[in-house]
């Protein structure tokens, strides 16, 4: 599908601007214009989208987003990649805006500027959970972007989608699935990238709840956090690091004291972080 756009293909780009993937920044380059379509197409309509992309690279994810109608804000950490950027923004005049930064440092929802947003990328593999986190993180809520289709190791997709029961169920499940749906989309051969990573790689959708069950982030970070940190013990063992009576707590919460952390849904997880603000805050008041 070199024929996507009129310009070089992805090879002859990274030959001409010397783009080897550096293993430091978590680089693994896609190369196959088909795929690349798949991974933007699977984030929806983009005929006058506006979408942010992460770690673009030589422009592989990036041409298809824009040939399949989009406007792109891309971030970009790699000095070496802007050049090549460029010239794909020359071919598509006011439609690729190109910044140069890191993305953990860069304030999204400013780039967005108000117009309901997306965000579509190959993540580094290195800051692709602390960039999923910030993004579920985001106050207020509902977010500043309408979705999220990413890409991750397949064993962070599993987490990230992972229902109670499953061995893949942790933090970062309930998080997910507190704020947010997901699922995977389809799964990416390592032969698909330069160089090859180790693992196979998934495409995860992820689309905010407008409105979450009432909960303090910090809270449930902090719930899961002892629960998980002990998963293999009950729930009355593994929450006594929370400085409140666990035994009163699970009741506050009605979950069975002698249940496993993996055992949860997000409901449950929600119940014990708000009794545990509750408690915490009798505690003081009485201090």
């Amino acid at each position: 599908m070199s024929a996507l756009d009129d310009l070089p293909p992805l090879r002859e780009v990274i030959r001409e601007h010397g783009l080897s993937a550096l293993k430091s920044l978590g680089q693994n380059f896609l190369l196959d214009l088909n795929l690349t379509a798949r991974i933007a197409r699977a984030s929806g309509e983009l005929k006058d989208a506006t979408v942010i992309e992460v770690g673009p690279g030589p422009g592989g994810l990036t041409r298809a987003l824009l040939a399949l109608g989009a406007t792109v804000i891309a971030i970009e950490r790699d000095a070496r990649c802007i050049a090549a950027l460029h010239e794909v923004a020359a071919h598509y005049p006011g439609r690729l805006t190109v910044v140069e930064g890191d993305a953990l440092a860069v304030d999204m929802a400013a780039l967005a500027d108000g117009r309901p947003a997306r965000v579509v990328a190959n993540l580094p593999y290195n800051i692709a959970t602390p960039l999923l986190i910030g993004w579920l993180s985001t106050e207020p809520w509902p977010p500043w972007y309408d979705s999220l289709t990413l890409m991750f190791q397949r064993e962070v997709a599993e987490r990230i989608v992972a229902a109670p029961g499953s061995e893949h169920y942790g933090r970062l499940g309930v998080l997910t699935g507190w704020r947010a749906s997901a699922r995977i989309a389809f799964d990416v051969a390592p032969s698909a990238f330069v160089p090859p990573p180790k693992v196979t790689s998934s495409v995860v959708h992820i689309v905010p709840r407008p409105a979450p069950l009432p909960c303090e982030r910090r809270a449930l970070e902090r719930i899961t956090e002892a629960a998980f940190g002990q998963r293999r013990k009950m729930l009355r063992q593994s929450l006594k690091s929370l400085g409140v009576e666990a035994g009163a707590l699970l009741e506050a919460a009605s979950v069975e004291p002698t249940a496993r952390a993996e055992e949860i849904p997000v409901e449950g997880f929600v119940a014990l972080a708000n009794a545990w603000v509750t408690m915490r805050g009798a505690q003081k008041a009485h201090a």
